[in-house]
């Protein structure tokens, strides 16, 4: 049976794996490579990286460790962060990373998209879109780590994004980030409501059910999560989890 894809989306700062809650106070969680080698035993359908460091200190992708991190991980990977022309597209991919995750070169440099997707296929061109509620209760989208406010519609910025190429979306809620009470759902159906490419739904997934309700009730592709595969327990120790295929399969239906 055909069921969505359930998908880690981990966080890299200065070489090391962390985790925040709404973009603030990073908890460092354990070297990249072991977690990704815990994943492959649990056999998950994808990874995502995004280095939440590299955009704002202006920086490069950490070219020698995604290319480890790519040599040791069985499944597909998509990275993001710090990525600025096609020339960083194109040395990413070819270190064996399927997937560029581009956020805030989505706008400040919307070309980029299309070039990128012109040069290697909106198959591997993601636009990640970190969006919060300001004060009078409306969506934006938000660059930079989160830190910078750009005044933009995330639906409308959905949809300029899949004109120009882009072949998936990933929707991460700053204000449910790590919160692990459910995903904002009136957001995903929203944006799903104004694109046809796949959405990845993040931010606030805490249990099997929230991310069934991120596909059935927020009509996402996919269901992406950070702290319910990092953490466990009241006190949030470190331990690395994956549910298992027949209890994803029963909870989608």
């Amino acid at each position: 049976m055909y069921r969505p894809r359930v998908i880690p989306c981990l966080l890299l700062k200065n070489q090391g794996l962390v985790k925040t809650v709404r973009f603030k106070d990073p908890k460092y969680l354990g070297d990249p490579i072991n977690i990704v080698k815990i994943f492959n035993d649990k056999e998950v359908d994808e990874l995502v990286f995004l280095d939440i460091a590299a955009t704002v200190e202006g920086r490069e992708p950490p070219y020698a460790l995604l290319e480890d991190i790519a040599s040791e991980a069985f499944m597909p990977l998509g990275y993001g962060g710090g990525i600025r022309s096609l020339d960083q597209v194109r040395t990413i991919l070819g270190l064996g990373v399927e997937k560029v995750v581009i956020n805030t070169s989505a706008f400040e440099n919307p070309g980029l998209v299309s070039e990128a997707a012109g040069l290697v296929g909106s198959q591997s061109v993601v636009v990640s879109m970190d969006v919060r509620k300001t004060f009078w209760g409306k969506y934006e989208v938000c660059t930079r780590g989160g830190r910078k406010a750009t005044g933009l519609d995330p639906m409308a910025f959905a949809a300029e994004m899949e004109r120009l190429g882009a072949g998936e979306l990933v929707l991460n809620s700053i204000d449910r980030d790590g919160t692990m009470k459910g995903y904002d759902l009136d957001l995903i159906r929203a944006v799903t409501g104004r694109v046809n490419i796949p959405v990845v739904a993040c931010g606030g997934a805490g249990s099997v059910a929230d991310l069934a309700a991120a596909v059935k009730e927020g009509r996402a592709s996919a269901a992406g999560a950070g702290s319910m595969f990092v953490f466990h327990g009241p006190h949030r120790a470190v331990l690395i989890s994956y549910p298992k295929d027949e209890d994803l399969k029963t909870a989608f239906g």
